[in-house]
């Protein structure tokens, strides 16, 4: 099984304070969601995923994120060996120091 590529809560911060066009995808349950969550990420919850796998493009790379690293990480290589470019938020949300909104 090939690696998952990973970033860290602060290079994905610095990304997303420059403007850059992400596409993330918080996997968690809504009443974590709920606690806030990064404003430009669509709510997934992970185990919605297989049901919503044609919201994905294969032409793009799609960053997850979850409480601590794991959930998304599963969801990466998932998404990974069916061909999509995925990239796991280490440490999640508990790490992440950046804004975040309540949906």
């Amino acid at each position: 099984m090939e690696e998952v590529k990973v970033i860290t809560p602060e290079e994905l911060q610095k990304r997303v304070e420059n403007g850059e066009e992400l596409h993330l995808v918080d996997v968690r349950e809504d009443e974590e969601v709920a606690e806030g969550m990064i404003p430009t990420a669509k709510h997934i919850r992970m185990n919605d995923i297989p049901a919503n796998v044609d919201y994905f493009d294969k032409d793009k790379e799609y960053i997850f994120i979850c409480r601590s690293g794991r959930r998304s990480e599963n969801v990466c290589y998932y998404l990974q060996e069916q061909g999509y470019k995925v990239t796991n938020m280490a440490g999640g949300m508990l790490e992440w120091e950046g804004k975040t909104v309540n949906k």
